[in-house]
């Protein structure tokens, strides 16, 4: 019989490790933007204990590779969405590092992203966002616009709030049960997560 998951809770909460990768922002040239469009997005969507580590990094590999390890090996995330530095640009590394610190490759999730995207703009296929597994963590890159943000994490709705397509975010949950994280809920109305019928659920759901 398989394990049973252990619900996230306010003793043992989904870690979110939170990566806004800019050269322009780290260095206070501007401010931000993504970080807080996660954040804000995270707040609506998850209904279960949650807490953020967020971290403004520049587009530099070697530094997006240790603050990815960091995040996952030191401070247990078990999450970790990153924002930026995606595109064709030379100084846009951020899939060579998360591929660098990969234990398996998740192809799917970069392919729906850019489907989604492309429903809007035709450059979307020049977006090269990858996904992995470390250790128990899931690592997703996600485009640097807040509002290309909650569109890939939640995905496309008709008028009437059907949705016409699926955003990333519905297979994440089932994906983090089965690499061993905090079993989560979503509130629905911005995020249903799929779940197979058979997936087991923690004790009392």
């Amino acid at each position: 019989m398989p394990e049973l998951p252990v619900a996230a809770s306010e003793s043992n909460p989904l870690r979110v490790g939170l990566v806004s990768i800019s050269d322009r922002a780290s260095s206070g040239a501007y401010q931000d933007a993504g970080i807080p469009a996660l954040e804000e997005w995270l707040s609506r969507a998850l209904a279960s204990p949650w807490v953020s580590l967020p971290r403004l990094i520049p587009d530099e590999r070697p530094v997006i590779e240790r603050t990815l390890v960091d995040l996952v090996d030191v401070a247990a995330c078990h999450l970790v969405l990153t924002t930026g530095g995606t595109g064709p640009a030379r100084r846009d590394v951020t899939p060579e590092a998360t591929l660098a610190v990969a234990d398996r490759e998740m192809p799917g999730f970069g392919e729906q992203m850019r489907q989604i995207s492309l429903h809007f703009v035709p450059t979307a296929i020049l977006s090269r966002q990858v996904a992995v597994i470390r250790g128990g963590a899931l690592i997703v890159n996600l485009p640097g616009q807040p509002r290309s943000i909650r569109e890939t994490l939640e995905g496309l709705k008709a008028a009437d709030g059907t949705e016409t397509v699926h955003g990333i975010f519905a297979a994440i949950p089932y994906c983090l049960d089965l690499i061993g994280a905090p079993y989560v809920h979503t509130h629905e109305a911005v995020c249903r997560a799929f779940r197979p019928k058979s997936a087991p659920r923690p004790a009392g759901h």
